[in-house]
């Protein structure tokens, strides 16, 4: 049945409002965008806080790798004892009110898709949602992260194992793990922090890895951030999928970390190769026993909304320069690839809008700006 939908006309649509979606947010603001007319941030989690409302609780604000105050206002005097869910969603609402940002929520962005032929700088991009309406943008900032597509390899055997299979984005903390036999599959940062906390509480842990961890001491340098981020700017350049920043970088030797590494928590075994009912086996023969696997394999781009426009490159990734989206120069994506951090997505927002704003060539308008095919954009049929 066809139904009409109520298209609104803004300059910018922001898709997402975890740090990234925040930033760009602000830096719109700045550039003199009205809030509901100029842009509109659409994001599809119940309440503030991105990502980090739906981290695990025993994640202490302590224990947050890298965490950068938003552009604007710093996040000052924290209890480091306290979930970092509870403390960065806290802020992130703070930040929305004191900014004006206006976050519609939850709202699920289902498609993008062009209203016209302007790939090349004119026309607007036709924003879907299911049921919130639709917008009608001459820019869109991609702001979506990573945590809603969690990658889950896929081994012989799998469906067959009768214990239980937990991925990071559904991990409840160590409790439930207590007195059962644990594999922790993944050598980044979650994949040890999950390790080190359930080994106090676990029967036994092992820890699996594709390739052998790499540790670091000592301070993360600038050179080498910048070294990281190159790496990984150089991938989304070239339209392959981006790896994160963090596992370029290695994993710090932290004191928790050399307190485990002699009781030999930290002790690797590679990548088995098949599941079984009762556990896992190696190519050579070995078998384990488990009651759980833990899957601590990262996350995927979400951007299955903006298949329509049709970015993606042969190599399977969005081809990016800076921000910009290589296929086409209204779609910006922050918080992707080499600005998938939080410093790096505040930089990535300021650069996305400083680009916007020399796209649109007369910079923020009213939010209706020059529409090449008004029909379109005034009702849309689905």
């Amino acid at each position: 049945m066809n139904e009409m939908v109520a298209v609104r006309e803004v300059d910018v649509v922001v898709v997402g409002a975890g740090q990234a979606g925040l930033s760009s947010g602000y830096h719109l603001r700045r550039a003199g965008y009205e809030p509901g007319t100029g842009f509109v941030v659409l994001d599809h989690s119940p309440a503030p806080g991105g990502a980090w409302q739906f981290r695990w609780p025993s994640l202490t604000y302590g224990k947050v790798h890298g965490m950068y105050d938003l552009p604007g206002m710093p996040l000052a005097g924290a209890d480091e004892a306290r979930p970092s869910s509870e403390v960065i969603g806290a802020y992130f609402e703070r930040y929305e009110r004191a900014f004006g940002l206006r976050v519609r929520r939850p709202v699920d962005v289902t498609a993008v898709r062009p209203v016209d032929d302007g790939a090349n700088g004119g026309g607007r991009l036709l924003v879907e949602t299911s049921g919130a309406g639709a917008w009608a943008a001459r820019a869109l900032i991609n702001a979506t992260g990573t945590w809603d597509r969690p990658f889950w390899p896929r081994y012989p055997g799998q469906r067959s194992f009768r214990g239980r299979q937990v991925h990071t984005a559904r991990y409840p903390g160590p409790e439930e793990f207590a007195g059962q036999r644990v594999i922790v599959v993944g050598g980044g940062t979650s994949g040890v922090q999950h390790l080190l906390e359930v080994a106090e509480v676990a029967a036994e842990t092992t820890w699996v890895t594709r390739r052998p961890p790499v540790f670091r001491a000592g301070p993360f340098g600038q050179e080498q951030g910048r070294a990281a981020v190159a790496l990984v700017e150089e991938r989304v350049r070239r339209g392959l999928p981006p790896q994160s920043v963090v596992s370029v970088t290695g994993l710090p030797m932290t004191e928790a970390m050399e307190r485990a590494r002699a009781a030999g928590v930290l002790d690797r075994w590679p990548m088995f190769e098949r599941i079984t009912p009762t556990g896992v086996t190696w190519a050579d023969g070995l078998a384990l026993d488990a009651d759980v696997i833990l899957w601590a394999t990262g996350f995927r781009p979400a951007i299955d909304h903006l298949a329509p426009l049709r970015l993606r490159e042969p190599g399977g990734g969005i081809a990016v320069e800076g921000t910009r989206a290589v296929r086409d120069p209204r779609v910006h994506l922050v918080g992707y690839g080499p600005s998938a951090s939080t410093v790096g997505a505040n930089r990535a927002g300021r650069a996305a809008v400083r680009d916007i704003n020399a796209l649109l060539g007369t910079g923020p308008g009213s939010g209706r700006g020059p529409v090449t095919h008004p029909a379109p954009a005034l009702s849309h049929r689905r």
